[in-house]
């Protein structure tokens, strides 16, 4: 498994946000193998021992024993994607209670966006569907105020600049065309923060409603908010495949 930051590991795990972990190194409160990490440092949670202020969260062992789960959740809206918040706001671990084995979100949604959210104690699964290189896609339902024009449309089509970088859909279609609004369905293969509503928001348009609908061959389908469900093994099989298979597209 491919080294990440050990903040981003840390929150991956469920124990803390991103920004508290980063508070907890800078305090120099977590070790990787014994030694003191700094912001920046990086580490392998399938090779590495972590632990904060003294207590072992992740190792080898721990992760290679682990008893694995698979769920997809429908976030609704209002939601922060952390097992905990600092801030007191609802997240997502509150619609967890009648699953007795700690899982972690995969990937993020943000408080505004709802629909499919994958979580898992599975390490390499979720650096699977999370890492840019195996261009998994995912597809978000997207209502925006005004109508869009024909000619934004096609600029979205062609690719717009987020944060300075050249983003360019797997595919755009529009869902719903009517007078005041138009609901898109976007697909893309990245998931940088906020990135849709950012390439929706530099052409003049309002975002009022953003669902993930699926990531790679696991769809949304009819599941209710806060509704969660286990993946099926063809699920889980075919996230797989669809690695190997970009893998092979770029060999």
């Amino acid at each position: 498994m491919a080294e990440e930051r050990v903040q981003k590991i840390i929150s991956s795990l469920g124990v803390c946000s991103r920004r508290k972990a980063e508070e907890y190194i800078s305090r120099g409160l977590v070790t990787v193998n014994g030694k003191k990490v700094t912001l920046g440092d990086k580490a392998d949670i399938s090779a590495d021992k972590i632990y904060l202020d003294g207590k072992l969260i992740s190792s080898p062992k721990k992760t290679k024993n682990r008893d694995h789960r698979y769920y997809a959740l429908n976030k609704p809206r209002g939601y922060v994607t952390t097992m905990s918040d600092e801030l007191g706001r609802k997240c997502v671990a509150d619609l967890l209670t009648d699953i007795d084995t700690r899982v972690y979100p995969v990937g993020r949604l943000d408080r505004d966006s709802e629909g499919l959210l994958l979580l898992t104690n599975d390490g390499d699964f979720s650096n699977l569907v999370t890492h840019p290189s195996n261009r998994i896609l995912k597809t978000y339902r997207v209502s925006v105020v005004p109508a869009v024009k024909d000619e934004d449309l096609d600029r979205l089509i062609a690719g717009t600049y987020v944060d300075g970088d050249l983003v360019v859909p797997a595919e755009v279609s529009i869902v719903t065309d009517e007078k005041e609004r138009s609901v898109l369905s976007i697909t893309i293969n990245e998931g940088k923060n906020r990135e849709i509503r950012k390439m929706v928001e530099g052409l003049g348009y309002e975002v009022k409603r953003l669902k993930r609908t699926s990531i790679g061959c696991v769809s949304l389908g009819h599941m209710k908010p806060g509704e969660i469900r286990e993946l099926t093994r063809a699920e889980r099989q075919g996230l797989s495949k669809l690695k190997h298979t970009r893998s092979r597209e770029t060999e």
